[in-house]
């Protein structure tokens, strides 16, 4: 019986990790920050705020949509919860990670490690990006759970009235607000997107957060110039009153498809930038 010389056995091949591995390996990255629980926290910090300004006072935010329902019932809680959060606290929660998750690995120089483990660029770049964005839907919905749960224990859960005037009963409701939800996440993920970008580029994460912070500010701040009519369609703050197309009674879809289609146009060239940069870079010194 012939026997074959160890030396002439393939080796077996190494096995390469999936996205879902490194995705799995950024999760564990961001359960081992502070800056995750602090914006998970103010998440839900904030809508515990609201409420108790809502009990400690006879006032409300009476003009605005929903506002003079918050008293009636806990379903417009969090739909009056996210038409204010839109201004800083969901740009500086989505930024706070998405900024940082690439500039950190420059920060602590680790990226050169990473790339060492037998998995590609574009795995890690997605892996990044999936993290970020996950990282942005827990605490929107956190937030959103919140103010239903503090809404609902001290003003129950009666029917909704609609933008239409119409009567919507609690059970359509809770599904309503959820899917309003994920209407506001499509800005949040071009949000997310830019914040990426930043990250990618500038290498710094203080410098990603601000700048995508100091972008959102400004386009608020185009959004309330008269002169400036014409713009005020297509900036990203303007999409994150999408959801209230689906809070009436036919539904408008018209704002919900207008929003994805414009996020789209901040979050494709931004990811798209950021991609090629990260392929692109450097890690040998």
């Amino acid at each position: 019986m012939t026997t074959v010389p160890a030396a002439t056995v393939a080796p077996r091949a190494r096995k390469h990790p999936g996205v879902g591995t490194v995705y799995a390996w950024e999760l564990r990255k961001l359960r081992s920050q502070k800056r995750t629980y602090l914006g998970l926290g103010a998440a839900a910090l904030v809508p515990l705020i609201f409420v108790i300004a809502l009990l400690s006072s006879s006032g409300g935010p009476d003009e605005i949509p929903f506002g003079r329902y918050v008293r009636e019932t806990g379903l417009a809680v969090p739909l009056v919860g996210l038409l204010f959060s839109s201004v800083w606290l969901f740009p500086l929660i989505t930024s706070l990670v998405a900024g940082d998750v690439v500039s950190s690995e420059d920060n602590h120089g680790t990226l050169k490690t990473i790339l060492t483990r037998s998995t590609e660029r574009w795995q890690i770049f997605v892996a990044k990006l999936l993290a970020a964005l996950s990282y942005a839907f827990v605490a929107l919905a956190v937030f959103v759970s919140v103010g239903l749960v503090l809404g609902g224990a001290f003003w129950g859960f009666d029917p909704l009235t609609s933008l239409s005037g119409t009567q919507i009963p609690a059970g359509r409701g809770m599904l309503l607000i959820g899917a309003s939800g994920l209407a506001y996440f499509v800005p949040m993920m071009a949000i997310a997107s830019i914040a990426l970008l930043l990250s990618t580029v500038t290498h710094n994460s203080a410098a990603a957060v601000v700048g995508t912070l100091i972008l959102s500010f400004m386009m608020q701040l185009l959004a309330i110039i008269s002169g400036l009519d014409f713009m005020h369609p297509y900036l990203l703050s303007e999409q994150f009153d999408s959801w209230q197309g689906l809070l009436r009674d036919p539904t408008d879809w018209a704002p919900i498809i207008h929003a994805a289609w414009v996020s789209a146009c901040y979050a494709v060239p931004a990811l798209l930038w950021a991609f090629l940069a990260f392929l692109r870079r450097d890690v040998a010194g």
